[in-house]
């Protein structure tokens, strides 16, 4: 059974920390909340006590009598902050020690894991994005927020993620395992390049492998963000999902989600993007000939983050979708871009949406070639080289 430290602040989604406090307890976990102020304006603290069977923690001076906010920043296995308004962000990125939760945030030695709920504004806003990049490069783990209807009559980014999923992310992390303590990186999906605002550049990447990849690591213990484009698939339980569109919007999302132990890059990323896209719809004009669209380069987002000279994780695995001589382009694909593996795959058959791959690992030491496999059972075996390479 694991110790969870529960932070529960000032938003309206504070009503959801309880039905996350009852999924913890059913997994088996011992559950401490500690009540902000603006958290005890949505939930009180005998609801909390109640479902937690626990004491709830509010005062900074009555723990310093009782048991002392020290004891208790050293009692988890995992402080989580759930939810995590914009207030809480800021504190928590400038070191602020004035109540008791952010004195416990600032002693604990435990990790620590973060999800922002806020009006999508106050999500959006620079200093809001500023605090979560220093919490990030400190190694505190996100989750969320996820996009959809708010409490104000709006809808965008900043909804606290479900507790069903949040409390799956929460096992993930809690749960032993090779990679347990170890932060992956893994990109999904097609990307998306805009043509006009209602047409667009893509592939037909089904994203099933690199969302398999996710799933496996998160299965040894590791700690997940995955970076995916537009897909059907349903989001990996215990990985923290970031979304894109389009190819430079991956390479931000990646570089935001730095440092980490290693980084796979699984998503078909579109080579190219229309040059400009208009901000209204192309008319087909009649007896007019077809518009010209010129192109432009996009990010090579594998060999950026390969070849970072202060974040470059410990290993970077590219794939390469090739639909002739495979594994000599992979095989030179490897050295061109600066990466550790590349895993080779032909896709000139069905492989693009299907529910196997067979696949090549090109590494320094030489090819291994995989058989034709579920996708599942392809990411089970990279997820397990993968824990062996990080020892």
């Amino acid at each position: 059974m694991s110790r969870i430290l529960l932070v529960v602040s000032g938003s309206v989604a504070a009503y959801k920390a309880l039905e996350l406090t009852r999924l913890l307890r059913k997994a088996g976990h011992e559950v401490s909340p500690i009540l902000t102020a603006g958290g005890a304006r949505f939930v009180t603290k005998e609801a909390l006590a109640g479902i937690s069977g626990a004491r709830v923690h509010d005062d900074l001076w009555a723990a310093e009598a009782e048991i002392g906010h020290i004891r208790l920043a050293r009692w988890p296995d995992l402080v989580v902050v759930a939810p995590a308004s914009a207030n809480m962000i800021a504190r928590m990125a400038n070191g602020l020690a004035d109540d008791l939760a952010s004195t416990v945030l600032l002693a604990t030695r435990a990790p620590v894991l973060v999800a922002p709920a806020m009006n999508p504004a106050m999500w959006a806003h620079p200093a809001t994005q500023a605090n979560m990049a220093a919490l990030r490069a400190r190694g505190v783990a996100v989750a969320g927020p996820e996009e959809g209807a708010m409490a104000e009559p709006e809808s965008g980014p900043g909804r606290l993620v479900e507790p069903a999923t949040l409390a799956a992310t929460i096992g993930a992390m809690l749960a032993d395992g090779p990679l347990k303590g170890r932060h992956v990186i893994v990109t999904s999906g097609p990307t998306q390049e805009a043509i006009d605002p209602v047409r667009y550049i893509a592939n037909r990447s089904s994203g099933k492998q690199g969302h398999a990849i996710a799933a496996a690591l998160a299965a040894l213990g590791a700690r997940v963000t995955l970076v995916s484009g537009p897909v059907a698939q349903p989001d990996p339980a215990g990985v923290t999902v970031r979304r894109i569109e389009s190819a430079r919007e991956m390479l931000a999302a990646v570089q935001a989600a730095l440092p980490a132990d290693a980084a796979i890059f699984a998503a078909a990323v579109a080579d190219f993007r229309p040059e400009a896209a208009p901000t209204q719809k192309i008319k087909k004009e009649p007896g007019a000939p077809p518009p010209e669209i010129r192109l432009a380069l996009n990010p090579d987002i594998l060999a950026t983050v390969a070849q970072h000279a202060t974040l470059r994780p410990r290993l970077v695995v590219g794939f390469a979708a090739e639909t002739e001589t495979v594994v000599q382009h992979a095989t030179a694909k490897r050295l061109r871009k600066g990466c550790d593996w590349i895993v080779a795959n032909d896709v000139s058959g069905d492989v693009m949406g299907g529910a196997e791959n067979a696949v090549h690992l090109v590494t320094e030491a030489g090819v291994e070639d995989w058989p034709r496999l579920p996708k599942e059972e392809v990411a089970r075996r990279l997820a397990a080289r993968v824990a062996e390479a990080l020892g």
